[in-house]
């Protein structure tokens, strides 16, 4: 069968068998932009993008979606990439998708005039300590993570007394990927994370994102809550910015703001690739997100 559309997830979530809260949001939410896009009389699929057996040629456009596995394995999802993207149109693009891959994209936004936390980039099998490291810095408090992670993979936030408790641990990272040390912002601690979404550059919705009592991280991995938000105009304006220096202009985004030591917005992340877009909690976006997946395939398979 030939599709418009593929969208892409991770071979647990296809057809999870006892599925919990987290799974059944999962599927909730490709429903709802599945539907979105039946509607437009698209042909739409659901499938793991490391499935040997599908035939990418057969879909005119592959849309990441729940890929959450790839930093688990990213040399395979990179030659995974290389391979398919010949076969099909990736959406984020390709080139768009190798860019966000790696962290290291927030010191090109940050060249872009766009505000970001302070932040140390260390490449692989650097040979400093994380002490000699810090000691270039006033900060006080410290994160640690890898340039390519998501779901809070090795992300360790200490004081300046504790930096040679993580010598070890930082030791064994660097010596097999490059790192982040960033200036710890402890206003997500009062104020949470505002995550904007926007499709084909303008702002659709939003969630605040607060971790639990205890903890820094917001991700529900580790306890975080997500409630309901509605920004004001200076957080849109700076989400649109910030996706306006992306070039090409991605059709989905994800921007991830935080207020810094100096009470200004800034980045925290921008996801391009398989951002969680709460399209559940805002079902009115699925029909935004499809016609901005639309105005890219032009018109349905003949």
């Amino acid at each position: 069968m030939l599709y418009d559309i593929t969208l892409l997830t991770d071979s647990r979530y296809v057809a999870p068998v006892n599925a919990g809260w987290y799974e059944l949001n999962i599927l909730k939410e490709d429903q709802l932009i599945t539907a979105a896009l039946e509607k437009r009389g698209f042909q739409v699929t659901r499938i793991n993008w490391d499935n040997a057996d599908f035939d990418w040629k057969q879909t005119r456009a592959a849309v990441f979606r729940t890929t959450w596995d790839y930093f688990h394995r990213f040399a395979e999802f990179s030659a995974w990439l290389d391979r398919v993207s010949s076969e099909t149109q990736f959406i984020n693009p390709l080139s768009t998708i190798r860019w966000n891959m790696d962290k290291h994209y927030l010191g090109d936004l940050q060249s872009r005039n766009i505000r970001i936390p302070p932040t140390v980039f260390i490449k692989q099998d650097d040979n400093r300590t994380l002490s000699q490291i810090a000691t270039v810095t006033s900060w006080n408090e410290f994160i640690l993570k890898p340039a390519v992670s998501g779901a809070a993979r090795h992300t360790y936030r200490f004081s300046r007394d504790e930096i040679t408790e993580h010598e070890i641990i930082y030791r064994q990272l660097i010596a097999g990927e490059a790192m982040l040390l960033q200036e710890f912002q402890s206003r997500i601690l009062t104020k949470g994370e505002v995550a904007l979404m926007c499709f084909n550059g303008k702002y659709s919705h939003a969630v605040l994102k607060r971790a639990k009592a205890g903890d820094f991280r917001v991700q529900d991995d580790f306890g975080g809550s997500v409630h309901d938000y509605a920004p004001g105009e200076d957080e849109i304006r700076f989400a649109e910015e910030v996706v306006r220096v992306c070039q090409p202009t991605p059709v989905y985004a994800r921007v991830d703001l935080i207020w810094d030591s100096a009470d200004q917005l800034c980045v925290s992340e921008l996801e391009l690739i398989e951002p969680e877009l709460w399209i559940r909690n805002f079902p009115p976006a699925a029909e935004t997100f499809a016609e901005a997946l639309a105005a890219v395939l032009i018109a349905p398979r003949p």
